[in-house]
């Protein structure tokens, strides 16, 4: 089952708000994709909101636009900031990419983002949303999937 950005937001508000806030902090993301070996391949990637949806953009025939057409999987990790405090903690979102080619959705897309043409534009649909973070003296690892409610586990020296 995957879900929009949109029904992330829907079912899990608050814990959407701070996922959408730490990947806003930070222009730059990493992406991770499966190249056409099954190897994982990371790159540098920028990420927008928009109409509900998670939104990548990507230059023409891109290595990671190719991994995305050929097998949409996909991790994305929100640039950790600098230095070692983590500030808004560690977040990752993993789904599917579907390429959208449709020339409406594409220059709608355009004109609100200002991208320049042509480019590979994918909607992200779902899959997993976790951020972990440093809360006391405690690791506090929160997950969400599809269907299912918001699941915190937190560690520490009890």
């Amino acid at each position: 089952m995957t879900f929009s950005w949109a029904d992330f937001q829907a079912a899990e508000p608050d814990f959407a708000k701070t996922v959408q806030q730490r990947f806003e902090a930070y222009t730059h993301h990493v992406l991770a994709t499966v190249r056409k070996d099954g190897s994982p391949r990371v790159t540098g990637l920028e990420v927008t909101f928009r109409s509900g949806e998670l939104w990548l953009g990507m230059m023409p025939r891109s290595r990671k636009a190719q991994d995305l057409m050929r097998d949409p999987r996909f991790a994305l990790l929100a640039n950790p900031g600098s230095g070692t405090d983590m500030g808004g903690g560690d977040v990752r979102v993993g789904g599917r990419a579907v390429e959208v080619t449709d020339p409406e959705t594409v220059a709608r897309y355009t004109g609100e983002a200002g991208a320049p043409q042509p480019f590979h534009l994918f909607r992200a649909e779902l899959t997993e949303v976790v951020r972990t973070s440093v809360e006391g003296d405690r690791l506090v690892v929160r997950t969400w999937h599809p269907g299912e409610p918001l699941r915190t586990v937190s560690r520490g020296n009890d």
